[in-house]
C-alpha cells in the first residue's frame, strides 16, 4: 500500500538533490490562480452578490445574505453536544496558556547619551479568519486562528466558513458554537477564494481587512497568493503531512496509528516514515492493516493517502542520517519516535511543530496540546512558522534623538550619504546646525 525509498549505503545529497529524492504531494497553486482570478475579480466588482451567486454554485445553497444571524450562534452553542463543549473549552484553555506567553512588550535601547530607539508591538486592526468546511469539519481551526489573534490584541476579528446544505445554508452548527464561545460574533457564510476576496476586498456586509489566515483548500491557498501584498497572510497551506522519524524502539501500532491519522484528511494528505530499522518498517506496513479495517474514510481518503506519490516508507542508515532526511523534507508535523527522543528533537531545524516521544502524538497538537496547528507545509518549514500571537503583530520602531546626540553622529551619516550618492540625505542633517548646504 505504501511505497518506500531506500536511501541506504550512499552518502546521502544535500539540499534540493536531497528534497528531490523525498515523497511530495503534487500542488499546484500557480495553475489554480488563474482560475480563482475571476472569481476574486467578481467579488471586487460585485460584492456580496457574487458572493451569493458562488455559494448557490458551488455548496448548492439559496442565500440571501452572507452573514450569520447572531441567534444562529447562540443557538448553535446551545445544542452543542455538552462534550464536545467541554473538550472545546479545555482546547481554548490550554491554546490561551501558549499563546498569552507569546505576546511581546515594547522595549527602549539607549544606543548612545540622547539617542534612543523604541520598538513597540502593535496589532493589526483587523483580520479575516479562514475555517474549513469541506470534507470535514474543523472547530480546532476556529481555536487556533482566534486565540492567537485575540491575545494579539486585534480589535476587529471576523470568521469565515462554507455554507453547509445540510445546515440550512449556514457554516457547521459546531463552527458556529466555537465561535460563540470565543466571542466572535462577526461569522460569514463563504468560502474557497471568494471568501479570501471579500476580506481583501470588502463588500456591502464586511469590511476589509488587513490580514487573512486560516487553513484551506488549494483555491484559498491560490486566492491568498492573488491577494499578497494588498493583504498579509499567514502560508498558502498546502496539504496536510506528517513525517516519523523512528528506530527500531518504536512502537508500530503507534506509528501506524499516527500515519493513518494525518492520511484520513484527505487523499492528497502526506505519511512519511522515517527509519533505519527495516523490522520497525515491515511492522508498520503489517499494522496498517487491521487499523484500517476499523476506522472510516478507508476509500475515500486514507488508501490514496498511504498510496499516493505523497507517502512512503524512507530507510536510511541511522538516525543520524534520518534527520538529514527529515530537515530537507520539512513537515508540517514532525513526530521523534526514537531512544533519547528529547535530545534527537533538539537537533531538528525544520518542522513546523515537532512531537517528542510516544506520548506526544500529532492528535494532541490538533487539539489540546496547547501549541498551534496552523502550520507550514510542502517543505515551507524550511523559511516558515506556524501561526502565533507573533503573526498578529507588527513591530514598529520609534527613533528619538536630541540635538546633541545628532550631532555626534552627523559625521558618519553625511560620509555614508555621500558614499551612496545620496547627498540630499546628509543635507538633511546638515540643515539643522546651519551648515551651508552645497550648491547653495
Amino acid at each position: 500500500m505504501i511505497s518506500r525509498i531506500d536511501l541506504r549505503g550512499d552518502a546521502l545529497p544535500e539540499g534540493a538533490a536531497l528534497r528531490d529524492l523525498l515523497p511530495r504531494a503534487e500542488f499546484d497553486v500557480e495553475a489554480a490562480l488563474e482560475k480563482v482570478r475571476p472569481i476574486c475579480e467578481d467579488v471586487r466588482h460585485r460584492g456580496t452578490a457574487a458572493l451569493i451567486d458562488y455559494a448557490e454554485r458551488f455548496d448548492g445553497v439559496a442565500l440571501e445574505r452572507i452573514r450569520v444571524p447572531a441567534a444562529a450562534l447562540t443557538a448553535a452553542l446551545e445544542a452543542l453536544d455538552p462534550g464536545v463543549r467541554a473538550a472545546l473549552e479545555e482546547s481554548i484553555r490550554r491554546a490561551r496558556i501558549v499563546h498569552r506567553a507569546q505576546r511581546r512588550t515594547g522595549h527602549t535601547t539607549q544606543v548612545v547619551p540622547g539617542g534612543t530607539v523604541t520598538e513597540k508591538w502593535v496589532p493589526v486592526e483587523r483580520v479575516g479568519l479562514y475555517a474549513p468546511g469541506g470534507r470535514s469539519v474543523y472547530p480546532s481551526s476556529v481555536i487556533m486562528n482566534v486565540v492567537p489573534a485575540q491575545e494579539a490584541g486585534v480589535p476587529s476579528i471576523a470568521l469565515a466558513s462554507p455554507p453547509q446544505k445540510e445546515h440550512g445554508g449556514l457554516p457547521h452548527p459546531t463552527i458556529l458554537a466555537a465561535c460563540a464561545l470565543l466571542g466572535v460574533d462577526e461569522v460569514y457564510a463563504a468560502g474557497g477564494a471568494q471568501a479570501v476576496a471579500m476580506f481583501a476586498y470588502g463588500t456591502g456586509e464586511c469590511a476589509p481587512a488587513n490580514m487573512v489566515t486560516g487553513p484551506g483548500n488549494i483555491w484559498v491557498a491560490a486566492a491568498k497568493r492573488y491577494f499578497t501584498g494588498r493583504i498579509g497572510i499567514d502560508t498558502e497551506a498546502g496539504p496536510t503531512e506528517i513525517a516519523v522519524l523512528a528506530d527500531d524502539t518504536a512502537d508500530p501500532v503507534h506509528v501506524a496509528a499516527d500515519l493513518i491519522s494525518q492520511a484520513e484528511h484527505d487523499p492528497l494528505a502526506a505519511a512519511v516514515l522515517v527509519t533505519d530499522s527495516p523490522r520497525l518498517a515491515d511492522a508498520v506496513e503489517k499494522e496498517l492493516e487491521p487499523q484500517l479495517a476499523a476506522t472510516r474514510h478507508v476509500d475515500d481518503r486514507i488508501v490514496p493517502a498511504l498510496s499516493g506519490r505523497q507517502s512512503a516508507i524512507v530507510l536510511v542508515d541511522g538516525v543520524e542520517e534520518g534527520l538529514k532526511v527529515v530537515d530537507a523534507y520539512g513537515a508540517e508535523h514532525l513526530e521523534i519516535q526514537t531512544a533519547d527522543a528529547a535530545a534527537v528533537a533538539a537537533r531538528v531545524r525544520n518542522a513546523g511543530a515537532i512531537f517528542v516521544g510516544p506520548w506526544s502524538p500529532v492528535s494532541l497538537g490538533d487539539y489540546a496540546a496547547g501549541s498551534n496547528h496552523v502550520l507550514p507545509t510542502g517543505g515551507c518549514a524550511c523559511h516558515s512558522s506556524g501561526l502565533s500571537v507573533q503573526s498578529f503583530l507588527r513591530g514598529i520602531h520609534i527613533v528619538d534623538y536630541t540635538r546633541d546626540a545628532l550631532a555626534e553622529v552627523t559625521h558618519h551619516v553625511v560620509t555614508l550619504a555621500e558614499a551612496e550618492d545620496l547627498p540630499a540625505h546628509g543635507a538633511a542633517l546638515k540643515a539643522r546646525f546651519d551648515w551651508k548646504v552645497p550648491g547653495q
